[in-house]
């Protein structure tokens, strides 16, 4: 997806303290128990955390390496499977990233990966019923297409990382 100095300068050591961040954060999912602010002694409050299930996963060309481990490792430290559909401009090192996983041991159907134009394979993952949330990295207008046909089958849970949301103006006298 770039040129290996560049991917070796960035993209590599962000990708692996990511791993190895959520690797640790994996016994750390639980529950917590509230203190209510009324009838304490009668009231037991508690949350409960677990996995959403399978997660639909769709990520940019840009930091091919960096944007599926944003997305793998928080996934699979919840416990959640998940089916990721690569961009069709970067692929090779997500593909790649799968051989690990094999090798590493991980059990078959956990990590799934989709290759695919983004408007059918994206609108795929995000109309299909056994997914239970997506997680998409990309434009705005493609954010508003992966809300509406995940609405259509199981209102699944949508959470968007969307492009433009840093603009910057560089006046004349800039150096």
């Amino acid at each position: 997806g770039k040129p290996k100095h560049v991917a070796n300068a960035a993209d590599l050591g962000f990708t692996i303290e990511c791993f190895r961040f959520f690797a640790g954060m994996a016994d750390k999912c639980g529950g917590k128990v509230i203190q209510p602010t009324q009838n304490s002694f009668e009231t037991f409050c508690f949350t409960w955390d677990q996995p959403v299930g399978v997660v639909g996963m769709i990520i940019p060309w840009n930091f091919p390496l960096l944007m599926q481990a944003w997305k793998l490792a928080p996934a699979l430290a919840a416990g959640c499977t998940m089916v990721m559909k690569l961009s069709e401009k970067t692929p090779l090192s997500g593909l790649l990233i799968c051989d690990l996983i094999k090798k590493a041991g991980f059990p078959p159907g956990v990590v799934n990966v989709v290759n695919g134009r983004g408007p059918t394979t994206g609108s795929y993952i995000s109309k299909h019923p056994g997914i239970h949330k997506v997680a998409f990295t990309g434009s705005g207008p493609t954010g508003k297409k992966i809300i509406a046909d995940s609405a259509i089958t199981n209102m699944k849970r949508v959470s968007l990382e969307l492009g433009g949301k840093s603009p910057l103006i560089i006046c004349k006298d800039a150096d």
